[in-house]
């Protein structure tokens, strides 16, 4: 009898054991999870608000101004329910982000000229807007995709983004021409015009009224018609040292015996 409840005892002490563990595990897992969604929403929020640090080095309508803080504002509401101790930090910033969006829902909205899009001068500051640029496409597409964007405005959105790329990539392109031509690398220099035009090419037939390209097309245009005479004034003078070349090797050149 005794025996038998010494079983029973190591018996029910082990289903304890592993019962403690498999709710250990269970917890353990379970704050595996919640740490790793905060820093997903902390990784959204970091982000967004990247992207709206730099918002003010291009023409940005209110529109996608209000998409970045209803991101950051939905992230931080998400980040609430994992923040444990921080759950307050949260809170009191997504109270400011929600005023915000408010503010911008009920302005009217503003959607500055891309006319007035000059690239910076700074290769630097360009590589960073071709970066954010990006960045704001996915992140558009992204809330489209969740059904959080309008589509006439995502729509509206990708159009700009797209006509700013266009316009970094044709005005890199030329300014890097312009460069090379002026180092005297006029075959370099020719490619990125025919290149640059070939892009303009393309996209006119999808815009033919946009003013951007015409008036591109005719600057690659002109300018492409300079490096050419510029290539074309340095040819004598490749002509006439292949010419010194040549008296110089007849003149050193072995003597005929007759």
């Amino acid at each position: 009898m005794i025996f038998t409840l010494v079983l029973i005892s190591i018996g029910a002490l082990l289903l304890l054991v592993i019962g403690i563990n498999v709710i250990q595990q269970q917890k353990e897992r379970a704050e595996a999870e919640r740490r790793t969604e905060l820093a997903r929403q902390r990784a959204i929020i970091d982000e967004t608000e990247e992207v709206l640090s730099h918002t003010g080095m291009f023409p940005c309508s209110s529109q996608i101004i209000q998409v970045l803080y209803k991101r950051v504002e939905d992230a931080l509401g998400l980040a609430i329910n994992y923040a444990a101790n921080q759950a307050g930090d949260y809170q009191r910033r997504q109270i400011d982000i929600s005023a915000q969006v408010k503010s911008l829902a009920a302005s009217p909205k503003q959607a500055p000229s891309i006319e007035s899009f000059r690239l910076p001068d700074n290769d630097k500051q360009i590589l960073t807007l071709v970066q954010v640029l990006k960045k704001l496409k996915a992140i558009l597409r992204a809330e489209h995709n969740k059904g959080k964007v309008d589509p006439t405005i995502f729509s509206e959105e990708e159009g700009r983004i797209d006509s700013l790329q266009l316009r970094i990539n044709v005005d890199s392109m030329l300014s890097r021409a312009r460069a090379a031509c002026f180092m005297k690398q006029y075959g370099s220099s020719k490619q990125m015009v025919t290149k640059a035009l070939s892009t303009l090419h393309s996209i006119k037939a999808q815009t033919p009224n946009d003013p951007f390209i015409a008036r591109k097309v005719d600057e690659a245009k002109t300018m492409l018609d300079e490096i050419t005479g510029a290539q074309k004034q340095s040819y004598p003078v490749v002509k006439q040292d292949k010419k010194g070349e040549e008296d110089i090797d007849v003149l050193f050149q072995p003597k005929k015996k007759w």
